[in-house]
């Protein structure tokens, strides 16, 4: 249903950064980064996307404005890699937010680790697969 989108951010090197690693264990990869040389109206110097096969799904931009944290979940094939991204993601800075394990309150299958990052925002990966 969604394509992309963009999360606001603090540090754009430090974010930038936190979610290569973090994301890494799904198949996330830096796709891009555009300047304001390459895109003239960009409100910021640069701006990076990042995502599997090559197709940027998460954008960061760094902000000075205040933040209102949200919540965003990544899909993840195996339970393996749900413990991977929870692994990386506290090893680069994030703060445990809920342990890899199941959440059957959602449903019996889900499968999900939670951390929030420097900005606040809380950052999952799920797995659905029994």
């Amino acid at each position: 249903m969604i394509d992309h989108y963009t999360l606001l951010v603090r540090d754009y090197e430090a974010a930038k950064a936190f979610y290569l690693a973090a994301l890494r264990p799904l198949g996330h990869a830096l796709v891009m980064e555009l300047s304001r040389d390459e895109v003239p109206g960009l409100p910021c110097e640069k701006v990076c996307g990042i995502g599997p096969g090559g197709k940027p799904e998460l954008w960061l931009r760094p902000t000075s404005d205040p933040l209102a944290p949200t919540h965003v979940a990544f899909r993840a094939d195996t339970r393996a890699a749900v413990d991977a991204f929870h692994a990386a993601a506290l090893a680069d800075g994030g703060r445990d937010n809920g342990a890899p394990g199941l959440r059957p309150h959602y449903h019996p299958s889900y499968y999900g680790a939670f951390v929030i990052d420097a900005d606040g925002y809380n950052v999952e990966a799920v797995c659905h697969a029994p």
